[in-house]
């Protein structure tokens, strides 16, 4: 069980993450500085950087928090058949883990050129070509694995789109879903006629 001290520690950690990736939102990741964190925070820099060293140590670990389910869907999806249920259902697990990290997949959206240059961009990249592995049969026809990448690329496209857009969070996320699945599902039946 954690003590207090550790919880308030936590606390903390969880705090500068939050307030980070809020100003790297709405700013920019090369344009937010730790002394701006640190004021956003009401606390010193020193303080910040007990907890963190650079800015992209605070991205790293919002990253590797928020990341933690799509490793754990990678895993799980690893053991699982290759059947279309499974890439449903691999989908289906990923936009849930996009969803809870919405503020992450919009600012690397958003800052795309900046994140390829660090080590949270290879990192993504990793965990993406690992998804569409799972997506894609190798031996497939080349309009089957492009709907299969597809399906999970309009995933993000989606969630970046529907931002603005008027209407119930739930029913885009859902409308996003429909899209996606229904190309894996396209993508199967390409693999039946070839």
């Amino acid at each position: 069980m954690a003590t207090p001290h550790q919880t308030r520690r936590s606390d903390t950690r969880h705090r500068i993450q939050d307030v980070a990736l809020k100003l790297f939102a709405e700013q920019g990741y090369e344009k937010t500085s730790l002394r701006e964190i640190a004021e956003r925070l009401h606390v010193t820099k020193a303080a910040l950087y007990y907890h963190f060293k650079t800015k992209e140590d605070i991205l790293i670990s919002i990253s590797a928090d928020l990341m933690a389910p799509i490793d754990e869907l990678i895993t799980w999806a690893q053991g699982q058949p290759r059947t279309l249920e499974t890439k449903q259902e691999v989908l289906r697990r990923y936009c849930d883990a996009l969803w809870g990290a919405a503020d992450l997949f919009r600012f690397l959206q958003e800052n795309q050129a900046t994140v390829r240059d660090l080590a949270i961009g290879e990192s993504f990249k990793t965990r993406i070509k690992a998804l569409s592995e799972l997506l894609t049969e190798p031996d497939a026809p080349l309009t089957a694995q492009i709907r299969s990448m597809t399906a999970l690329f309009s995933m993000h496209a989606g969630m970046h789109v529907m931002q603005s857009v008027e209407g119930d969070a739930e029913e885009k996320r859902g409308a996003i879903l429909a899209v996606a699945l229904d190309l894996v599902a396209q993508a199967e039946s390409d693999l039946t006629r070839a």
